[in-house]
């Protein structure tokens, strides 16, 4: 039998004595009511006799029964049993009524109170006792007034709700209508009956409110740049201890996994079991929140637990109010945390004020790019590192991320028939695409980039920036990190660029290239997601747009960026000062973003000359010139194509954008489907025709004809 086992049994010993005391007692209220009233025997014991402690050596004899009246007979009987229980007491650790008592400053009477509750729900013959006791049939459960004839030393301060009985919710109370409290039932909190029986877990109550964590990888270590933030908060928490209630820590910082793993390892180190409740499931009526507080503290009473508040969520889920500021609703959590005590971390993008002084803050982040780099290293298991080089320098990952795209991987290489203990490259870097492609769908298009460096007719400046945007990406992580230029640098690593030029000329399209170029994600955004009526609400999608994407598996393309990169204006009214307000978060993040953004404008004189600034690259498209389009529209055909035999040099003569050539092509390979023929100079003239109108340029029909020769 091992030691839990021992004790549960001494603990079911204990309560079996402490039952047969009870019935004793009761027996003898029951038998003080039938009888006269008489004065009691020298012989006869209190029935409020201090139980809780050991008799005198002299009094611990069996006493001979035979002699002794009936009333003097129970009250041996009273004696002994008291005597049977001091001694099954006598265990460690103790039974659990007893450590309850304790830690909760339970007074001997209301540790008798509660053992009487208890006894109702163990016991199916208490019931019936207890109406006899009280001479009232219609009364089979204990009431203070109960309690008080029982047992000695009965005080009536245990009634009031600033003691622990009613206070801490040990008991639960029902007066219906104008019942004095005195004679109204009692009975023991389920979650404090089943910790006396010996079962101890977590109130049913909370669990609804508790969700998993993400990840709970505690079998592997930490990066040591985390491992160093878990060191600090375990020492501080120990300092602390016994010294007051323990501070709560704030884990500040955009990555909530990272946190959670903090916190899951402190909690560990401190021999605590960890549970999360996220910020905005706590209740905002303050009677529901006093009760989560009240009964969430209990709990550390009665269990080794630590909470994590995760507020990520919460901060992104502010009330807008029209014409006003958001509500960011945080005075439910700062009450809940006033109002509670244990070890409490808290999981937020920014340090939140008014959590009392004791509130300690630390600082979690993703690993740095040397840690990212020995993650994937002991995830490729390869002597070749430019896979892990790769991968830490464009995609920035926590770690349990990074081993479980790791492990994802080796299980399907295992279940490969190609298997061949090697892990392939494309096959990490798509599972890192797919992994941070859930976080941008709610803000932003994912395009899916077909477009090539063939396909795209540019002048030679032009393209030669795009080749070297593209350069910059992949080399960054040699520049910043083996070269040490993130050492020096705080903000600006990221590669901005502007693409300039009329509608129709191609930038969308070097977008695709780029994102083809460097096999990224690319992204472009939605302004009706982002931008927001409400005061606030655009600068929260932004924030949460530039979050997700600082995983480095996506590109950022704000197409038409002059409707969200305009200018500042002269501040007028509030609507100004909010606008602008906008403008500058736009300024700050677009300068932290370490990512690719692309902006695309065809009013570049219209964006505000902060970001031009801020721009590590502006590439104009200029109007193609008629060498050009004629080149566009070799290339504007598919291979499948059926083409008969096409003037492309006549085609470049015509005033149009790629974009405009595009158009023509589909409409007139649309035309030669329907007649079931090859797509001819006659129907692209035709569709081109048509184009012109559309944009209502001057159409001459001398030069859309065209005649057959032999």
């Amino acid at each position: 039998m091992n030691e839990e086992e021992q004790w549960q049994q001494g603990n079911d010993n204990y309560l079996a004595a402490a039952l047969a005391w009870l019935r004793l007692l009761l027996e003898q209220q029951i038998h003080q009511l039938s009888a006269a009233p008489q004065t009691p025997e020298p012989t006869a014991v209190s029935s409020g006799s201090k139980w809780w402690q050991r008799r005198r050596a002299g009094a611990a004899g069996e006493t001979d029964l035979s002699t002794l009246s009936p009333q003097q007979h129970l009250a041996a009987e009273v004696n002994q049993a008291a005597e049977a229980m001091t001694a099954a007491a006598a265990m460690e650790p103790p039974p659990a009524l007893l450590i309850l008592s304790q830690r909760f400053g339970l007074s001997p009477f209301e540790q008798g109170l509660l053992l009487l509750c208890v006894a109702l729900e163990l016991d199916t013959g208490i019931a019936g006792l207890c109406a006899r006791a009280q001479d009232d049939a219609h009364r089979p459960y204990p009431t203070f007034a109960l309690a008080m004839a029982l047992f000695a030393d009965a005080a009536w301060d245990s009634l009031s709700p600033e003691r622990p009985l009613r206070y801490w919710r040990l008991i639960e109370i029902n007066q219906p209508g104008a019942q004095p409290l005195t004679t109204s039932a009692i009975r023991a909190d389920e979650r404090i009956l089943n910790y006396i029986k010996g079962l101890n877990y977590l109130d049913d109550r909370l669990t609804p409110l508790l969700v998993p964590f993400d990840l709970t990888p505690l079998d592997e270590s930490l990066p040591i740049s985390q491992q160093t933030a878990v060191d600090l908060i375990t020492h501080q928490l120990q300092l602390t201890a016994g010294n007051g209630p323990p501070p709560v820590t704030q884990l500040v910082g955009i990555d909530s996994l990272s946190q959670q793993l903090v916190a899951q390892h402190a909690a560990a180190a401190l021999n605590l079991h960890i549970n999360r409740l996220p910020a905005e499931l706590l209740p905002t009526q303050p009677a529901e929140l006093e009760t989560l507080a009240r009964l969430w503290q209990r709990e550390n009473f009665l269990l080794p637990i630590a909470l994590y508040l995760d507020a990520h969520q919460h901060e992104d889920t502010t009330t807008p109010k029209e014409g006003g500021s958001s509500l960011a609703m945080t005075s439910p959590l700062r009450r809940f945390l006033g109002r509670s005590q244990g070890v409490f971390f808290l999981g937020t993008r920014e340090v939140l004020s008014g959590l009392g002084p004791t509130a300690t803050v630390v600082e979690v982040n993703k690993p740095t790019p040397a840690e990212q780099q020995a993650a994937w290293t002991a995830v490729v298991e390869d002597e070749d590192k430019s896979s892990p080089t790769l991968l830490a320098g464009q995609f920035n990952l926590n770690i349990a991320t990074i081993r479980q795209i790791g492990r994802r991987a080796w299980a399907a290489q295992a279940a490969s028939p190609e298997a061949n203990g090697h892990l392939p490259h494309d096959q990490l870097w798509q599972a890192c695409l797919v992994n941070t492609r859930p976080q941008m769908n709610m803000l932003a298009e994912l395009l899916n980039p077909k477009a090539t460096w063939d396909d795209i007719v540019l002048p030679p400046e032009a393209e030669q920036l795009l080749r070297q945007i593209a350069a910059q990406v992949r080399q960054r992580s040699i520049v910043y990190d083996d070269w040490g230029f993130r050492q020096k640098m705080n903000r600006g690593l990221g590669i901005n660029a502007l693409f300039a030029g009329d509608s129709g000329t191609g930038k969308t399209m070097a977008a695709e290239v780029i994102a083809n170029e460097l096999n990224l994600n690319l992204y472009r955004i939605d302004l009706s997601a982002v931008v927001s009526k409400y005061i606030g609400e655009t600068e929260k999608n932004l924030r949460r747009l530039f979050d997700a994407a600082e995983d480095g598996g996506a590109i950022l393309f704000f197409d038409e960026a002059d409707a969200l990169f305009g200018k500042r204006s002269e501040v007028k009214d509030s609507h100004d000062r909010y606008a602008n307000i906008e403008i500058n978060y736009l300024l700050q993040r677009m300068e932290a973003y370490r990512g690719l953004a692309i902006l695309a404008s065809n009013m570049k004189t219209a964006l505000d000359q902060a970001f031009m600034r801020r721009l590590r690259f502006i590439v104009n498209f200029p109007f193609p010139s008629p060498k050009e389009r004629a080149l566009i529209w070799q290339k504007v055909f598919p291979p499948q194509t059926p083409l008969a035999k096409l003037d492309f040099d006549r085609l470049g003569r015509f005033n149009l954008t790629g974009g405009s050539i595009n158009n023509i092509a589909l409409n007139a390979a649309f035309m030669a489907a329907r007649q079931s023929t090859t797509v001819t100079m006659p129907l692209v003239l035709a569709a081109a025709r048509a184009e012109f109108r559309k944009l209502e340029k001057p159409v001459n029909d001398d030069a859309f004809a065209w005649e057959v020769t032999l």
